[in-house]
C-alpha cells in the first residue's frame, strides 16, 4: 500500500476509509518525477558544499551535498513567471542573498533579498519592476554590485539597499544588458555585454567605452568573464561566437575551437584551480578548453541546453551543469561524463495522468516540453521513485493517458496515439502506412455497403460482442493529429484530436472516425456508462447512445471558456473554467454552482468512480474540492500548492502543480463536513 511506504519515508498518515472529509491545512509532498529547466547555481563562498539553484518558476532549492540532493527553500515573491538566472551569497554573511529575477516574454522582474538564507524575501523597492538579465559582485568589495536590466546598468554600493543608475539615462545603446563582470581588483571597471555588443566603464559608470573592436557586428553579448589572477585577460562570448582578449577588452579575437553554427553560448566560466581550463556552457552542449581557448572539445551530447555550470573550487573535478529539461548534470570527472542529479529537483511540467486497470500502485504522468528527456514517467508505487518510459516516443509532448481494461496504457500526443509494449511505445493502429489501409479497405469492401457506413461502423451497443478488426483506422492513414484528450469507458477509448473523435477498440487496436459528431475540434471527452460528453472551447455536444446520436448542449450562462469537463455516471455533467465549476443534472438543459465551492480558474474535474466523487482542482487557489455523488456534499483540502488536477492513488489523493511535478496529500485529519443544498 502506498500509505506504508509514505510512513517509511517518514510522513505522517491516517487512514480515514474510502471517502474523506474535509482537511486540515497540510502542505502537500514534492513527488517528482524529477528534473525539469534548472537555471542558475550559486556557491555558499564559506562551504562550497552548500548551493543554491534557481529555476524558471521561481521556486529557490538549496543543496547540502554538493548538488546531489535538493529541497525546496521558497518561491520568489510567491510567482510561478519569475526566471531566477542571478543568485549571490554575501562571502561575509552566508544568511544574505540577493536574487535577480524576470519574466519571459515581458518586461517583469526584480530584485530581491533575503537575511536568512532564502526562507524569506522583500523586494528592493528602487528595482520594482526591473527585467533583471545580469548581475555581478566585485570580489575586492563585497558592497558593489551591479545589475543589468532591460533599461541599462544599475548599481549598489551598500550590498543591495538601494540603487542608481550608472549608464546613461535612455540610452539607444547601453540596454537589454545580458551580461556583467567587475575587474577583481578595481571595482569601479565595469564590462557590460548587451544584445548589441559590450561595453566597459573604467570610473563607475562616469563614462563608457563601447570594445567591439574584433567582434562580428551586431553580436549578443551573453557572458562576460575575468581571470581573477590576469585582470586584462577577458573572455566574451556571443551569438557569433567565443572571443577572448589579452588587452582588457582594448580588441578579441574570436577562438576558433567551437564550430561554427547557430549554437549560443550562454555561459563561461573559468576553472578556479586550473585557470586555462574554461568552460562554455552553450545551446548545443557543453564544451571545454584546457588551454586557455586554442582548442575546445565537446563533453556532453549536443542535443543538452546548457545554462549554467558550477565548478567546486575545492574538488575541480566536480561539475555541474544546470541545463533545459534534464535539470541538473553532475560530473565527478572533470565534465568527461555526467549523470542525473536531480533528487528533490522537479520542474515538470505534468499535462496528464493515468493509474494500471490491475495494479492501482502503478501510476503514469505526461509531461510537455521535455522533448528526449521528457515524454511518459512510469512509478510502481504510487508516485515515490519514477522512471522515464518514453522510448519510441521521439520527443513528443504527451497530452493524455489511458490504462485500458487489459491495462494497456495509451499516450496522446502532439502527433498521433501511441501504445506501450515491452520494447517501449508504437505507434497505435491509428498511425498505419497507407498502402496497409488500402488492402484492409479492399478486404472489407467485399463483405458488404453498411459496413462502409461511418455512422454504423462506430454505434457499438453497450454489452453486445464485439468481433476482433484489424488494426487499422478508417479514417485518413497515417494519423498524426494532436490528441487532445482520452477517455476509457468499459473497453472503448474515445479520443478527442484536432480532426475529429476516435473511437478505440481491440485494446486499442481498432480506431474509427465518429462522424456523427460534427463538433471539428474537440478538445474534452468524457465518457461513462455510454454517456458521452464532448467539449470545444466554447461548444459541448452529449450522446447519451455511445456515440450513435448528438445534442448539442448550452453552456452555462455564465462561463466564458471551457476547460475541463466530467461525466459522473448518475446523470451529472460537469464543466470547468475561469469562472468556476458548474454542474448539470438534466443533461445540460440547466447549470447550477454549488453552495460551499467556492472556486475560480478550475483547471480540472474528474469523476472519481470508486469514491463516488468529483475531483475539483484550481489554478489560482491552493483548495482542492471533493463533491459525493449524487448527494452534492462538499470537502476540501488544502494543498498548499496551485494544481491542474486531483486523482486518487490508493488511499490518498495525488495533484499536479502547475509547473513542480506532483504532490502528494501526507496527512489526512478529518474536520466538519461542508455539504451542498
Amino acid at each position: 500500500m502506498i500509505w506504508r511506504t509514505l510512513r517509511r519515508l517518514g510522513m505522517s498518515v491516517v487512514f480515514l476509509g474510502i471517502m474523506p472529509t474535509a482537511m486540515h491545512a497540510v502542505t502537500w509532498f514534492p513527488l517528482g518525477p524529477y528534473g525539469g529547466y534548472a537555471r542558475s547555481f550559486a556557491a555558499d563562498p564559506s562551504n562550497s558544499r552548500h548551493l543554491y539553484l534557481g529555476t524558471a518558476t521561481g521556486w529557490l532549492y538549496e543543496s547540502m551535498d554538493g548538488g546531489t540532493k535538493w529541497a525546496r527553500v521558497s518561491r520568489i515573491d510567491k510567482r510561478d513567471d519569475l526566471v531566477l538566472d542571478h543568485i549571490l551569497i554575501d562571502p561575509r554573511n552566508p544568511k544574505h542573498l540577493m536574487v535577480g529575477a524576470f519574466e519571459v516574454g515581458h518586461t517583469d522582474g526584480g530584485l530581491y533579498l533575503s537575511e536568512d538564507g532564502g526562507r524569506n524575501w522583500y523586494a528592493q523597492a528602487e528595482m520594482r519592476g526591473q527585467s533583471i538579465r545580469s548581475m555581478a559582485q566585485s570580489l575586492s568589495d563585497p558592497d558593489v554590485v551591479v545589475a543589468g536590466t532591460l533599461q541599462g546598468i544599475y548599481r549598489s554600493t551598500d550590498n543591495g539597499k538601494h540603487w542608481l543608475l550608472i549608464s546613461p539615462e535612455g540610452s539607444k545603446e547601453i540596454h537589454e544588458v545580458e551580461s556583467l563582470a567587475i575587474d577583481p581588483v578595481n571595482p569601479k571597471i565595469i564590462y557590460a555585454g548587451t544584445w548589441h555588443l559590450p561595453w566597459k566603464t573604467v570610473d563607475g559608470g562616469e563614462h563608457w567605452d563601447n570594445i567591439k573592436k574584433g567582434l562580428i557586428d551586431d553580436s549578443d553579448v551573453f557572458s562576460i568573464i575575468i581571470d581573477p589572477a590576469k585582470s586584462h585577460v577577458v573572455y566574451a562570448s556571443a551569438c557569433s561566437g567565443i572571443y577572448k582578449s589579452l588587452d582588457a577588452g582594448a580588441e578579441f579575437k574570436k577562438i576558433q575551437g567551437i564550430p561554427s553554427t547557430a549554437r549560443r553560448t550562454r555561459k563561461l566560466l573559468q576553472d578556479p584551480a586550473n585557470p586555462e581550463t574554461v568552460y562554455a556552457g552553450t545551446t548545443e552542449g557543453l564544451y571545454r578548453t584546457q588551454d586557455g581557448g586554442k582548442t575546445f572539445s565537446l563533453m556532453t551530447g549536443p542535443d543538452i541546453v546548457v545554462n549554467d555550470i558550477y565548478v567546486d573550487p575545492k574538488n575541480p573535478s566536480h561539475v555541474l551543469l544546470a541545463t533545459d529539461r534534464g535539470g541538473v548534470l553532475s560530473s565527478e570527472d572533470s565534465a568527461t561524463s555526467f549523470v542525473a542529479s536531480n533528487a528533490g529537483f522537479s520542474t515538470q511540467q505534468v499535462t496528464s495522468f493515468a493509474m494500471d486497470s490491475h495494479n492501482r500502485a502503478r501510476i503514469y504522468v505526461g509531461v510537455a516540453n521535455g522533448k528526449e528527456i521528457g515524454g511518459v514517467f512510469e512509478s510502481l508505487d504510487g508516485g515515490i521513485r519514477w522512471e522515464q518510459q518514453s522510448a519510441g516516443l521521439g520527443g513528443r509532448d504527451v497530452f493524455s493517458l489511458v490504462s485500458t481494461p487489459e491495462g494497456t496504457l495509451l499516450a496522446g500526443t502532439a502527433h498521433g496515439i501511441f501504445r506501450l509494449g515491452d520494447s517501449g511505445w508504437t505507434d497505435s493502429g491509428a498511425l498505419l502506412q497507407p498502402a496497409a489501409a488500402q488492402v484492409v479497405k479492399a478486404k472489407t469492401a467485399a463483405k458488404s455497403k453498411a459496413a462502409h457506413a461511418p455512422q454504423k461502423r462506430t454505434v457499438v451497443a453497450k454489452g453486445a460482442a464485439r468481433a476482433k478488426k484489424p488494426a487499422v483506422v478508417a479514417g485518413p492513414p497515417n494519423f498524426s493529429a494532436i490528441i487532445y484528450s482520452l477517455s476509457e469507458d468499459d473497453d472503448i477509448v474515445y479520443a478527442g484530436t484536432s480532426e475529429g473523435l476516435l473511437r478505440g477498440e481491440n485494446d486499442g487496436h481498432t480506431w474509427t472516425p465518429i462522424t456523427s459528431l460534427r463538433l471539428p475540434d474537440p478538445h474534452f471527452v468524457a465518457a461513462v456508462k455510454s454517456t458521452i460528453m464532448v467539449a470545444g472551447l466554447k461548444n459541448i455536444e452529449l450522446s447519451t447512445d455511445a456515440g450513435a446520436t448528438w445534442s448539442t448542449v448550452s453552456l452555462p450562462e455564465d462561463l466564458t471558456q471551457i476547460a475541463t469537463i466530467a461525466v459522473d455516471g448518475q446523470e451529472g455533467l460537469w464543466v470547468g473554467g475561469q469562472e468556476g465549476v458548474f454542474c448539470s443534472m438534466d443533461q445540460g438543459k440547466s447549470w447550477k454552482t454549488l453552495p460551499n465551492l467556492y472556486v475560480k480558474n478550475v483547471a480540472g474535474v474528474f469523476y472519481d468512480a470508486a469514491n463516488h466523487r468529483v475531483l475539483v482542482a484550481s489554478e489560482s487557489s491552493t483548495f482542492s474540492f471533493g463533491v459525493s455523488v449524487p448527494d452534492h456534499k462538499v470537502s476540501y483540502w488544502e494543498s498548499g500548492w496551485n494544481l491542474r488536477f486531483v486523482r486518487p492513488v490508493g488511499d490518498h489523493l495525488i495533484g499536479a502543480t502547475l509547473f513542480d511535478g506532483m504532490v502528494v496529500q501526507p496527512q489526512m485529519v478529518a474536520t466538519e463536513v461542508s455539504s451542498a443544498k
